[in-house]
């Protein structure tokens, strides 16, 4: 494959993708960093602009470079780059807000309405060879932290967001519906982190949860169709022997399936705290009178703001959250395309793609 400029996989329509050469970003402002791209993973975002071509009120109107998930190495700086340099291996956060509206200066920069973020349209992602971003949005990984554990660290940034919004605390029962990568590390933050003495993962997926329980010493709870949402919750509480607390203190969502959602506010104690992660289904029906008669918390985490980063980065680094389990398939830039189909047909956990050759 020979590279000119910038080799970048673009989706050009739904289910159709191709690769580009696109112009090499130069900097622009002297904080910009440029960074050759060595590992990208599929999010499951991506997978839906590619088969679907929209995500709630994205949609994707002209060609696209996909991905955000990545990590690689610093090639440029701008003059005023401290944070950064030459030579070092990097993650990105994929995203930057306008740093000067009220959500910016009030420390919500994720709620940012001006926020460009990668491979959310019309935005270009970062499944390119080069990639320009902010040094404010690139955090340098450790010696002992690889590049391909460093495309971890976007979906357990998402994962670091979620349980401290939750506000987990040492001791307490958690419950996460959905066994993929999102909820894996959600369930893993929760427990090796914060201190969460009960945790468990809930999903329908036999294999998936096999993998939780072997690799992540998860406790997990295999979701029987034909029970009614209710009776999943309070089947949940009776087989962690919850009965005398009245059900769990935290349950998290990460799959966006309403029978989920319903079932894991049914599975809260009074009082109890509910936040959602996954966007599945635009819309869905609430247990109204359960959520007013237990004075249920119910909160949604989108993204990730200040402090989740570099967060995730010290997790990894120390050994308390090992993301090399996640990844289950690699594929080299030029089998992108592969690497799309085989998500989509729901293999693997965490697929990644090498930077082009």
């Amino acid at each position: 494959m020979t590279v000119n400029k910038n080799y970048s996989l673009v989706l050009q329509k739904v289910n159709h993708l191709s690769f580009e050469d696109r112009p090499k970003p130069e900097i622009v402002n002297e904080t910009d960093v440029i960074v050759q791209i060595l590992a990208t993973g599929i999010c499951g975002s991506d997978v839906h602009f590619y088969a679907r071509g929209h995500i709630g009120d994205f949609v994707v109107k002209k060609p696209l470079i996909l991905g955000h998930e990545s990590a690689g190495i610093v090639t440029k700086v701008g003059s005023e780059v401290t944070k950064v340099m030459v030579g070092d291996k990097v993650c990105l956060e994929p995203g930057t807000p306008c740093h000067v509206c009220r959500m910016c200066l009030g420390g919500q920069y994720n709620h940012c309405a001006k926020m460009h973020f990668a491979a959310a349209p019309p935005v270009d992602g970062t499944l390119t060879k080069y990639f320009k971003i902010a040094e404010t949005f690139c955090y340098k990984l450790p010696d002992n932290v690889s590049v391909d554990e460093g495309a971890l660290m976007e979906p357990l940034s998402v994962a670091v967001h979620a349980v401290r919004e939750a506000k987990i605390t040492p001791g307490s029962s958690v419950v996460v519906f959905g066994a993929g990568p999102v909820g894996l590390l959600v369930a893993a933050v929760a427990r090796n982190a914060y201190g969460a003495s009960l945790t468990v993962i809930v999903d329908i997926n036999e294999e998936r949860l096999k993998f939780a329980k072997n690799y992540f010493g998860m406790e997990t709870y295999l979701s029987i169709k034909g029970r009614t949402a209710k009776e999943a919750g309070d089947n949940l509480v009776d087989m962690f022997d919850l009965n005398s607390e009245r059900g769990f203190e935290f349950a998290m969502d990460a799959t966006g399936v309403p029978y989920c959602i319903q079932s894991a506010l049914y599975s809260l104690r009074p009082r109890g705290i509910f936040v959602q992660i996954g966007m599945g289904a635009d819309n869905a029906e609430l247990p109204i009178s359960t959520i007013c008669f237990h004075e249920l918390n119910v909160k949604g985490s989108f993204r990730y703001n200040g402090g989740d980063f570099e967060q995730a980065v010290g997790l990894v680094a120390r050994g308390v959250v090992d993301v090399k389990k996640l990844i289950s398939s690699k594929f080299k830039f030029s089998q992108a395309k592969d690497a799309f189909e085989f998500v989509r047909q729901g293999k693997g956990l965490k697929t990644l793609i090498s930077g082009p050759e």
